[in-house]
């Protein structure tokens, strides 16, 4: 397993022709805005893109963003778009790339690193403890959970 950066990996139409097959609709979402290139205008121009992969398979990925969906707040920055594809689930492949966006925001001097999610019992085994509900983009309560860096 390897993890790459989409912005600085070399090619960037396979890593994103994988992206675009994850069922999910957030997923889609991440395509189409890496397609457009409009990712970074959305969430923030230092906005990276980590991909968990296992030779030319895309295993996991998530998104280490200054804004997600939660957007009125100074809170920051945020771990977003994160996803594992159905035949890797189970074997904890998503922690390495929430451990990677850890260091990384560890390395830019953050206080707390956040996610934003509508899950319930998933990220507490990451090391991240609930914070609060906030309103997302669309008005919806969000789920918000932060980790201490």
């Amino acid at each position: 397993m390897e993890i790459k950066e989409f912005y600085t990996a070399d090619n960037q139409e396979h890593w994103l022709a994988q992206i675009k097959n994850s069922d999910w609709g957030a997923g889609q979402f991440l395509y189409t805005l890496l397609a457009e290139n409009r990712l970074k205008e959305l969430c923030g121009e230092s906005t990276k893109v980590y991909l968990l992969t296992d030779d030319q398979n895309l295993v996991s990925f998530c998104a280490l963003e200054e804004l997600d969906d939660v957007r009125d707040t100074d809170l920051g920055p945020w771990i977003g778009f994160v996803y594992t594809f159905p035949r890797y689930r189970g074997h904890r492949h998503m922690g390495i790339l929430l451990n990677h966006a850890y260091e990384a925001a560890k390395d830019s001097g953050a206080e707390y690193i956040y996610i934003s999610t509508g899950e319930t019992g998933l990220y507490e085994k990451y090391g991240y403890s609930f914070y609060r509900i906030m309103k997302d983009m669309h008005g919806e309560d969000s789920r918000v959970y932060r980790r201490e860096v």
